[in-house]
């Protein structure tokens, strides 16, 4: 219940669970709450207190716990993220030392960062040959527009797509600038 109330008012949606300065487990509001008897029980008000007020945290979290290090990147992180179907996980130091906890939330604000997507600017969706000097045949193009992201995707058989966002001088005409040097242009 103690735990139930501290993601309730903290507005959290998982919890480490610590055994002094060491991570035990943790616990998610859902965790939480599927461990809460059901509406239509028939346990008296002071019989569910009495069960729920025996019941601890250590009995209904997950072990052991899928963790991120201070040291790895960002997108390492993401994949296990992905590859395991949870939505955050703490982060340790290199002492093993919680110090904070990467959640998908955290991830998409990195991406849309990464992409520039706060950022004023044009989004250019491109597809090449997937060979060595397409990025700079683009990038020639597209001057004297200024990149401020790139992202790259496998796209057909031989091909590779490129996600850009560009902004400054020229940028009303780079779709043009680069369908004319002979890219394709997607969007």
């Amino acid at each position: 219940m103690e735990a139930l109330k501290i993601v309730k008012d903290g507005g959290f949606r998982r919890l480490p669970v610590m055994n002094g300065h060491e991570l035990v487990g943790i616990v998610t509001r859902k965790d939480l709450k599927d461990a809460m008897p059901s509406k239509a029980t028939t346990l008296s008000v002071w019989e569910l207190n009495y069960l729920l007020s025996k019941l601890a945290v250590a009995e209904i979290m997950a072990r052991p716990v899928v963790t991120a290090s201070e040291d790895e990147f960002m997108e390492d992180a993401a994949v296990r993220m992905l590859e395991r179907r949870i939505g955050g996980m703490p982060v340790l130091d290199r002492a093993g030392r919680l110090t904070g906890i990467i959640t998908t939330r955290d991830i998409l604000s990195a991406f849309t960062g990464i992409l520039g997507m706060r950022e004023d600017g044009q989004r250019l969706s491109i597809e090449m040959p997937d060979v060595p000097g397409s990025l700079e045949q683009a990038t020639r193009a597209i001057l004297p527009s200024n990149i401020i992201s790139v992202a790259t995707y496998g796209g057909a058989e031989g091909k590779r797509g490129f996600v850009m966002r560009v902004n400054g001088e020229g940028v009303r005409d780079v779709k043009r600038r680069v369908a004319e040097a002979g890219i394709t242009v997607l969007d």
